[in-house]
């Protein structure tokens, strides 16, 4: 089989989870959920299959079934079905950590920090740290593999807050149906630019890969993309700014931060889709302000899920680190 990925596309599977393959003539007459599972390692095919059933991978822009035989010329894309990465080595990386058991590890990760390894990063990451931590003073259940810590979702490289992952197999499958089936809850704090009119609102609109720039994501309502829905309500209002709070009922990659620019309020300091909003400030003052924040004003704030052995409902809280409660102290009323 031949292997057309980029590392550029294994960089996003990596940090995004999200993928983009052509079909090569060699390839054509797989099953669909066959040739994934060939091209995405540490994925298996009822994964996969799981993945195309929740409408989260398509073939030239339309959803289709894991039977479906690819020709060549496709183009197949999506998002990974939250599941353990590659095995990754142990890094002594300090972690924030805010609850663990022998089942799950609740992380409040920095900005900054990959979730897991790809081609081209291989340390660092926050794999790397939790497969040091699972390795030290026996922090492991027993039917769990310490290489391959079970991180179950993500958050961009830029987005500090919550995340789970478990520490046994069957763990990060209940966790992973969870996810797949959104009853998970996940919100957010959003700094954005320009003050919003209304108190409260909802985006519902499809996310696709860009087709000007495959490395971005974009709304596609013309077709093409994935249901996403997102639920913001004002928190705060500054002069030129406004602090949401940001619910998400689906998980689309690079969701918040496409939603809100589509809808004319980018985040403040995310480079990607602010369309070059923050070095239009008149304010020179404030173009530096961003300029030194260094990632976009996005934080997991809250997290509520079913603990994966005894059922019971678990809630976090990470309050918004020190560098984004002292950007938005420093900003006029």
């Amino acid at each position: 089989m031949i292997d057309n990925r980029t590392e550029g596309d294994a960089n996003r599977i990596a940090e995004e989870g999200g993928f983009e393959f052509t079909v090569e003539p060699a390839e054509e007459g797989s099953r669909l959920d066959s040739y994934l599972a060939a091209r995405l390692p540490g994925r298996s095919r009822v994964q996969i299959q799981r993945a195309i059933e929740c409408d989260l991978i398509s073939v030239n822009d339309r959803n289709t079934k894991a039977s479906y035989r690819i020709h060549a010329g496709d183009r197949v894309e999506g998002d990974l079905l939250p599941t353990a990465p590659l095995a990754a080595r142990a890094e002594a990386i300090p972690l924030a950590i805010l609850y663990e058991d022998d089942q799950i590890v609740v992380i409040n990760k920095p900005a900054g920090m990959v979730v897991h390894p790809g081609a081209g990063i291989s340390s660092g990451t926050l794999a790397n740290a939790l497969v040091h931590h699972l390795n030290v003073g026996g922090n492991v259940s027993g039917s769990g593999d310490p290489s391959r810590p079970g991180i179950v979702h993500r958050l961009d490289q830029g987005t500090s807050g919550l995340l789970v992952a478990a520490k046994n197999e069957s763990a990060q499958l209940y966790l992973s149906r969870q996810f797949a089936d959104r009853n998970v809850e996940k919100k957010y704090l959003a700094l954005v630019y320009g003050r919003l009119a209304t108190d409260q609102g909802r985006i519902e609109a499809p996310i696709g890969r860009d087709t000007r720039n495959r490395t971005r994501m974009a709304v596609r309502e013309n077709g093409g993309g994935r249901y996403a829905l997102t639920l913001y309500r004002v928190q705060r209002r500054k002069k030129d700014f406004t602090l949401l709070d940001v619910e998400i009922k689906t998980g689309r990659t690079h969701q918040i931060r496409v939603h809100l620019a589509h809808m004319g309020h980018p985040v403040v300091g995310d480079s990607t889709y602010d369309n070059g909003r923050g070095k239009s400030l008149k304010d020179p003052r404030m173009r530096a302000a961003i300029a030194a924040l260094g990632r976009p004003f996005l934080h997991a704030a809250y997290l509520a899920f079913l603990h994966p052995a005894t059922g019971q409902r678990m809630e976090f809280f990470a309050d918004m680190p020190d560098e984004l409660q002292n950007f938005l102290a420093g900003l006029s009323d």
